[in-house]
């Protein structure tokens, strides 16, 4: 994750007083980290990644950073397969960052996890560049594409584009 779209995530969380988070996506941890910034002191970041040395790897930042234990909840398995589990309207911010390919049903997945007034951050929404060039027209560039058109067009959400890092798509939901 670059600086800026972190700091970005950081001011999201604190303007949506979010004190419950679901990041789909967890990598190293180190979006993980910057949503607890911005976060309350009570808040509660649930993270979600398939990959079981992904969560170790952020399970160790958060130790480093001195985050407690109780403010976290690790799930290890496929998004899709666990968001359904997850409460409707009961997170104040999801943040997605996992395979792109997936990011439809993650987006899909997320409005219904968000209150009204809850945020949603979408990564990558730039893609190196390549989502603004029509041209461009592998899958991956072509999803993400179809993303911000999803996000656009629902009258659930008031969506921006933050042209920062690889792009940072977000959406309150109405």
């Amino acid at each position: 994750m670059l600086p800026g779209s972190g700091a970005a995530l950081s001011v999201l969380a604190a303007a949506a007083g979010a004190r419950a988070v679901v990041e789909i996506g967890t990598g190293a941890g180190v979006g993980s980290l910057y949503l607890l910034r911005g976060m309350p002191a009570d808040g509660v970041l649930t993270t979600i990644d398939l990959e079981v040395e992904h969560q170790r790897a952020a399970k160790e930042a958060f130790a480093e950073e001195g985050v407690r234990a109780t403010r976290t909840r690790t799930i290890s398995g496929r998004a899709l397969d666990v968001l359904p589990r997850l409460t409707d309207g009961g997170y104040d911010l999801v943040f997605v960052d996992a395979d792109k390919g997936s990011y439809p049903g993650y987006v899909e997945q997320a409005v219904r996890l968000l209150r009204p007034g809850g945020v949603l951050a979408v990564d990558n929404a730039l893609w190196h560049d390549r989502v603004a060039d029509p041209a461009r027209r592998d899958e991956t560039t072509t999803t993400i594409r179809e993303v911000g058109r999803l996000v656009r067009g629902d009258d659930r959400l008031v969506p921006a584009l933050l042209p920062t890092g690889d792009g940072l798509l977000v959406a309150v939901r109405r």
